[in-house]
């Protein structure tokens, strides 16, 4: 069988069952608000106490490599839509192995994600209860939001991708008021603090901006259930990433014009600057990080229990995450399966020490989906019709796979061997599966 039947059996397999609803303003709201999470409001203060008023470059640096990156996975959906996005066409180009890493790479980091997201919207949630009965409405509060959002998704993925549309309406009111508002309160002495940042200080603000960045192969794991995917995927990305980096460019700007030196110690900057200009925007802004964290964690469960079925349906996970539910048509035991794991992260512990170490594994997939989605267009493959046919393909790809091997060499030694001890793990586990399956093996 050629490469082009064999992707086509995968795609086939893959999304049998499921139905094709989502259309570029509703696969583009899930994108922003899968980026657009909790990141921004407390990345700003990070990336100044790391290099100062010279953050929004990192921002810019950033935006652009990721673009490129986006580009390459538009080209790489619209060629091959099918569930488990970038996961789905890095397997097909480099085969069931490195697929298989990859799926664990990007299940694992958002799951991680969504439980230290989770705890965190817990945490702001409980706060103003007496001590003795924080923890258990934290636990409520964890249980009842991956609850809420695990039913919804499974009741229809139209109805998943309508929640997290609304979700983004609700969380761009704040930031549009801190931008507009905090416009006007910016002093441009406030831009001549000195931060003397070396090597170290200036690769944990790449860092750190990409991790406000990631997340849109999130909602691309999705894939198969995008209609029209040559063209609503393209869109969505371009209406999405274009939009997000100008907005964490002006939050940049404006929470260092407003509180100055003073950014680089504040535990959540855009409230913190909304203080300065009335008390009532302080309220405002920490019920937007509320509802930005909600809408984070509805994406996110949109689309990476997507991972953990496209896997099942590939023999490498157990059967039964394959399963779609009898009535809605969605992989409901995945959705559960996934919203139970968070459950457990979330109300044991915190996301902010593994947070560097998804982001690389970000840039692994990254680089990856980068190099499949080129030789997906040499090689001629197209499952959906006329693909993007993007001109400067070859550019955007050498640019993103470049711009993510930048930000591994500027992680310190131990993030680095915990990214090598993680992808050397799953290879490991694969090969495990391999060998308890040796019918498997033979007849493939």
């Amino acid at each position: 069988m050629s490469p082009k039947g064999v992707v086509g059996v995968i795609e086939n397999k893959r999304d049998a069952g499921l139905v094709r609803a989502v259309g570029p303003w509703a696969l583009a709201a899930s994108i922003f608000n899968i980026v657009v999470g909790a990141g921004i409001f407390a990345v700003p203060s990070a990336l100044a106490a790391s290099i100062g008023p010279y953050a929004p470059l990192a921002i810019v640096f950033c935006g652009l490599v990721v673009g490129a990156v986006a580009i390459c996975f538009a080209e790489g959906g619209s060629r091959l839509p099918t569930s488990g996005g970038p996961y789905g066409y890095i397997e097909a180009v480099f085969g069931p192995l490195v697929g298989y890493v990859a799926g664990t790479l990007l299940w694992f980091g958002d799951v991680l994600a969504c439980g230290g997201v989770s705890a965190a919207l817990a945490d702001v949630i409980a706060s103003p209860s007496p001590p003795h009965l924080r923890e258990p409405v934290r636990i409520v509060t964890i249980v009842g939001v991956i609850g809420t959002i695990a039913i919804v998704n499974i009741s229809g993925v139209a109805r998943g991708a309508a929640l997290a549309s609304t979700v983004s309406v609700l969380k761009l009111l704040p930031l549009a008021i801190f931008v507009i508002a905090g416009a006007f309160a910016v002093h441009a002495g406030h831009f001549a603090v000195e931060v003397h940042a070396g090597v170290a200080g200036l690769g944990r603000a790449v860092l750190l901006a990409l991790f406000a960045f990631i997340g849109m192969e999130t909602s691309l794991s999705a894939s198969g259930e995008i209609a029209r995917p040559a063209s609503t995927i393209p869109r969505a990305l371009a209406l999405s990433m274009g939009s997000i980096t100008l907005l964490y460019v002006l939050i940049q700007v404006i929470a260092q014009g407003i509180l100055g030196g003073a950014l680089a110690a504040s535990t959540a900057p855009l409230a913190d600057a909304m203080a300065r200009i009335n008390p009532g925007l302080q309220l405002l802004m920490l019920a937007g990080a509320a509802v930005s964290m909600f809408g984070w964690i509805g994406s996110d469960i949109l689309g990476s229990p997507r991972m953990l079925f496209a896997s099942a349906r590939d023999g490498l996970l157990p059967a039964v995450l394959g399963r779609t539910h009898a009535r809605y048509r969605t992989p409901h035991v995945a959705i559960l399966s996934y919203a139970a794991i968070a459950i457990v992260l979330a109300s044991t512990g915190s996301f902010v020490e593994l947070a560097v170490l998804s982001t690389l594994t970000t840039t692994v997939l990254y680089s990856a989906g980068c190099m499949a989605a080129w030789l997906l267009a040499r090689r001629g493959v197209a499952f959906a019709g006329t693909p993007l046919g993007f001109r400067w393909l070859g550019a955007a790809a050498a640019t993103g796979i470049a711009g993510m091997l930048v930000m591994i060499a500027l992680a310190s030694r131990a993030e680095v061997l915990g990214l090598i001890a993680l992808i050397c793990g799953s290879a490991l586990l694969y090969q495990g599966i391999q060998w308890t399956r040796p019918s498997r093996v033979a007849s493939s």
